[in-house]
Order: structure tokens, then C-alpha cells, then sequence
């Protein structure tokens, strides 16, 4: 993944750029200073010039391939970035480590031969992950130990305290001031790319919410015009007023679900209680169902704000669908009431045709299961049950605040 693919703005470009001129452009620079300085001494062995300089040469060429590999891996969360380094050079920067180590110890340059393969352990402990990382650096850093110590001890110089510790602390200062600015860079990927799938999840959510929402709005009115096309079928003969009446309601509702469809592409339809009460009624009683509804009357104190008034909307008309697509109902009642802080609307019918089929909605995420995860979101519940021919669904919810939280979650309902 490039990072011009990923960056949020420039920001983590620059962080990129800065990143890279740190850490592969600082194993670099340390290494041509340094070790190019000692190529240069005129008091270095003629012997070991010429395979030094190679080396180094080979040994910058491999730093930068491999450093520059890994900053455009993207690491996983507390883990390595999910590749291993290419193999072929990676060989390649240990044999040239190697031979800056011998040639430096040759002379018994005990603060040089450490850079190279104190550069080389950094780069291996960027790919690997924290608990791996660990046990390597640690090793390197006691390994580094030895090879100046025997050399400083066989040759009886005196100097085997420097000989032994400085190039310990080298690898360790190494590995330490390489991995931090490769530790935040990780950090700010990962953090990006957060980012980019907390956008990817808005824009499906969104999705679910518009798609649920026009299932809301079509679903229902295409219920009502059925039912209302089905009426005047039937009065056509018998009545032709009333069928004529039928049928200028079917295209009212049909120029309303228009007008619904649009208001939910702009995104400025709200569904009421009181709305969806009154049209509840007035569906019912077409369909030849006795509606019979017991309203509390609204005051002050006992009323909701607008989100839980449309939570309740919505649990209204899934109800009223219901009844109107899955049961032969005659009477159907329809009970609201503010209790114990709690407001409760109840919705019933004697006419239940089906069991309530519970796997099936569940794998589609819709209807009364969809409700009942966002009055849960609002503190408030929903319930149902049959017995026997009668059905019942139940919804609550607390008149406080904690009732604003509610719309704000996707997925309204479909038929039970």
C-alpha cells in the first residue's frame, strides 16, 4: 500500500518524508561518517581498505532497500508489519556487516566495528514484532560483549573495559534511536488507517440507515394502496362511489409515499407517534379492523422529546403493518400511557396468522429484532408475544434524555 494512497493530507506525507530521512537516512550518514573516515586514516592497513570500502558501499545500498521496504509496510496493531524482509538483502547487509566488523577489529578499532552490525540488528528488529524484538536486541547488545573484549584481551592493550562495553551500548543506542521515530510512524498508520475504515463504516451505515428507511416508507404505503386497490376492486360493482373514494386515497397515497421518498434523500423525514397513531387509525378501520386506541393525554411533564416520540412512530407503523400483511385480525388495540417514567405503547391484535419467525429476521437484521436494538440503545425496551390468535407487541422507554441517544442508530423495520 503506498503511502499516497493513504495519507490524510499532507500531514502524514511530510511525517513520511521526515520518517524516512531519520532512521534510513541516519544509518547512512553514521556509517559513511564514521566508517568512511576510517577507510580514509592513512594508518589503517592497505589490506583493509580496499575490502572495507566495498563492504560499506554494499552495506549502505542494503540498509536503504531494506529501511525504505519497511516503512511502506503497514504494521497490524501491537504486531509486526505482517512481512518479512527481503531475504536477499538482508544476507547481503549481514556478510558486508561482517566484514567492516573483522576488518575494524583487525585494527583494533574497538568503537568502530559495532556500526555496521549494531546498524544491521536495528533493521531486523523493525520487522519483528515487540516480543520478538526484545530477546534479539538483548542478545546482540550481550553478544557485543565478547568480540572486543577477546581481542583487547589477547592483545594485552589495556583497554578492555572500552573494548567490551562501548560496543554494547552502541547496538543498544542503535537499535533504541532507530526504532522510535519507526514506532510513531507506525502509530500514525494505523491511526489513519483507522480512520479510513471508521469512514468506510459511516457511509454503510448510512447506507442501512437510507435503505431501511425507504423500506419503512415503501413497504408501507404499498401495503395500504394493495389493501385500498383491493377494496375498490371490490366495490366497483356495488359501489362505484366508494370505490371511486378508495382509489383517489390510493393516489394520494401514492403522490405521499413520493413526497416520503424524496424527504428521506434529503434527509428531513421524521416519523411522530402522534402521526402515525392517527394514520394507524384510520388504516385499520379501512381495512374493516375495529382500532380501538386508549391515548394518555400529553402534558409537560409526562412528554417525550422529538427522538423517542420517533422511535415510537416507528414501532407504531411496524406494528400497523403487521397487522395489515401477517394476521386476520378484527379488532386491533392500540394503548399509550407515561407510567413510572417509563412511556409504554402497546399494540394488539386477535388475528395473528404465524408464529413469529425469529432466525429469519434476526439473519436480516430487520424488523421488530431491528426496533428492539435501538430502544436498547435508547434505554428502552420492546417486546412481543402471542398466545394463541392474539399478538402483542410492547415498547418502552424512559422519558428522560437517555432517550436522545436512540434515531441516532441505523435500521429501521420490516414486517415481523
Amino acid at each position: 500500500m503506498r503511502d499516497g494512497e493513504n495519507a490524510h493530507g499532507t500531514a502524514l506525507t511530510g511525517l513520511r518524508r521526515h520518517t524516512w530521512w531519520t532512521v534510513p537516512g541516519m544509518a547512512v550518514g553514521v556509517q559513511l561518517l564514521f566508517v568512511g573516515e576510517w577507510i580514509l586514516d592513512e594508518d589503517v592497513s592497505r589490506w583493509a581498505r580496499g575490502p572495507a570500502a566495498v563492504a560499506l558501499a554494499v552495506e549502505v545500498v542494503a540498509s536503504v532497500v531494506l529501511l525504505t521496504r519497511r516503512l511502506t509496510l503497514l504494521p497490524r496493531a501491537g504486531a509486526s508489519p505482517g512481512a518479512r524482509p527481503p531475504v536477499g538483502w538482508l544476507i547481503t547487509a549481514c556478510a558486508a556487516g561482517t566484514v567492516l566488523a573483522v576488518c575494524a577489529l583487525a585494527e583494533r578499532n574497538y568503537g568502530l566495528w559495532a556500526v555496521a552490525p549494531a546498524t544491521v540488528v536495528a533493521i531486523v528488529a523493525t520487522y519483528l514484532a515487540p516480543w520478538a524484538r526484545r530477546p534479539l536486541i538483548i542478545g546482540s547488545v550481550l553478544f557485543a560483549l565478547l568480540p572486543g573484549g577477546v581481542v583487547s584481551l589477547a592483545a594485552g592493550d589495556g583497554e578492555l573495559a572500552h573494548a567490551a562495553l562501548f560496543p554494547a551500548g552502541l547496538v543498544a543506542f542503535t537499535a533504541w534511536v532507530m526504532l522510535g521515530p519507526l514506532w510513531a510512524w507506525d502509530t500514525a498508520r494505523r491511526l489513519d488507517e483507522a480512520r479510513r475504515l471508521e469512514a468506510e463504516l459511516a457511509v454503510k451505515d448510512e447506507r442501512l440507515r437510507f435503505a431501511a428507511d425507504l423500506h419503512d416508507i415503501q413497504g408501507h404505503h404499498l401495503q395500504v394502496i394493495a389493501l385500498k386497490s383491493e377494496l375498490a376492486a371490490r366495490l366497483v360493482d356495488a359501489d362505484p362511489a366508494r370505490a371511486a373514494a378508495e382509489m383517489r386515497e390510493v393516489r394520494q397515497l401514492a403522490a405521499d409515499a413520493l413526497s416520503d421518498t424524496r424527504a428521506v434523500v434529503q434527509g428531513y423525514r421524521r416519523t411522530t407517534l402522534d402521526g402515525e397513531i392517527a394514520n394507524a387509525t384510520r388504516v385499520l378501520a379501512a381495512a374493516g379492523i375495529d382500532a380501538r386506541t386508549t391515548l394518555e393525554p400529553v402534558t409537560a411533564a409526562t412528554g417525550l422529546a422529538e427522538p423517542a416520540r420517533h422511535l415510537l412512530g416507528l414501532v407504531m407503523r411496524e406494528a400497523t403493518t403487521n397487522v395489515l400483511r401477517h394476521s386476520r385480525a378484527r379488532h386491533a388495540e392500540v394503548d399509550y400511557r407515561v407510567t413510572g417514567g417509563h412511556a409504554r405503547l402497546r399494540v394488539s391484535n386477535d388475528g395473528a396468522d404465524e408464529p413469529l419467525d425469529t432466525a429469519r429476521h434476526t439473519a436480516e437484521g430487520t424488523g421488530l429484532h431491528s426496533l428492539g436494538e435501538r430502544l436498547r440503545v435508547a434505554h428502552g425496551e420492546l417486546t412481543w408475544h402471542r398466545d394463541g390468535e392474539h399478538f402483542a407487541v410492547t415498547a418502552l422507554l424512559p422519558t428522560g434524555p437517555a432517550t436522545e441517544a436512540g434515531p441516532a442508530n441505523p435500521g429501521n423495520g420490516a414486517a415481523r
